[in-house]
């Protein structure tokens, strides 16, 4: 099933359920799994945690914020130009987001850690690693309940909701293994576990970020091009999630032939200032000679 065709059933759902009775949690993680595990796919947040947090702090869906202001995540005003409402929350007569529908949550739940620098930490764990993200997100001030990333984890645990973030399944993309075939480009995952593409004959960072529903800002900084770099040319690989901080296979390279730091991290999928940092350079753009030892990790 197509998930644009998902999407107008968790809708059409939501919008009866929330005028007839209750919803369920196994309502709940069956209309809300999909668009968890997409998000996943695209920005690397565990689905098992957004699925929780959405369970957590909609009360299934059932709160008067996720039902009248399909706002699924408790995210508070923080800045919002949009529609807003207010309760009480930590204090009196609160701000909160108002979305026009509750996938609008999913995404702006996903842009919200993105945006905000001190959960950028989290997305140096795995996607498999809820403890973790759990434990994460209450020590960034996610929540201000002690027992935050308890609760999450016994929901994740309760629910089985784990089971969903080792699957891929995306809104422009089909899984098979290792490798998505997506409208126009080939997707794969390389040695050291990020998501990349290679790029064709008329591809540009705006038309990459718009395919796959990542802003060009985080598109150049996942990639570590040159500052200067304005065009992408056939056969740039362009990693679509954040590289790795040192490789998973490799403690140390020899090179076959001159090359850069800098190109150097986009064939490993290493961050650049892991391999700057490692092997006692600021140069990333300085041709290094052949039979140069370069250290991974």
């Amino acid at each position: 099933m197509k998930i644009t065709i998902h999407i107008l059933f968790v809708l059409t759902v939501f919008r009866a359920a929330a005028s007839e009775k209750t919803i369920s949690r196994s309502e709940y993680i069956s209309a809300w799994k999909m668009v968890a595990i997409e998000q996943m796919n695209v920005h690397g947040i565990p689905a098992s945690i957004t699925l929780a947090q959405g369970i957590l702090e909609s009360g299934n869906g059932n709160s008067k914020l996720a039902k009248e202001g399909n706002n699924h995540f408790g995210i508070k005003c923080h800045g919002w130009e949009g529609e807003k409402m207010y309760q009480d929350d930590d204090t009196k007569n609160e701000c909160f987001r108002v979305y026009k529908n509750a996938k609008e949550s999913y995404l702006d739940h996903s842009a919200f850690l993105k945006k905000h620098q001190r959960y950028a930490f989290l997305f140096n764990y795995k996607s498999t690693d809820y403890k973790n993200w759990a434990k994460g997100l209450k020590d960034a001030g996610y929540a201000t309940s002690s027992t935050y990333a308890e609760a999450l984890i016994k929901l994740i645990e309760d629910e089985k909701l784990n089971q969903y973030d080792s699957q891929r399944v995306s809104s422009l993309l089909v899984s098979t293994e290792n490798t998505v075939v997506s409208k126009t480009h080939l997707q794969s995952i390389n040695a050291n576990g990020v998501r990349y593409i290679v790029a064709r004959k008329g591809d540009t960072f705006f038309k990459v970020s718009q395919e796959f529903g990542i802003s060009t800002a985080l598109l150049r900084r996942y990639n570590n091009f040159h500052p200067n770099k304005e065009f992408l040319v056939p056969g740039d690989i362009i990693y679509l999630q954040p590289k790795s901080w040192k490789s998973k296979t490799e403690k140390q390279m020899v090179l076959k032939e001159k090359k850069t730091l800098r190109e150097i991290s986009q064939e490993k999928g290493i961050r650049l200032k892991t391999l700057l940092r490692k092997n006692n350079s600021t140069t990333p753009d300085q041709h290094l000679p052949k039979g140069t030892k370069i250290f991974l990790k």
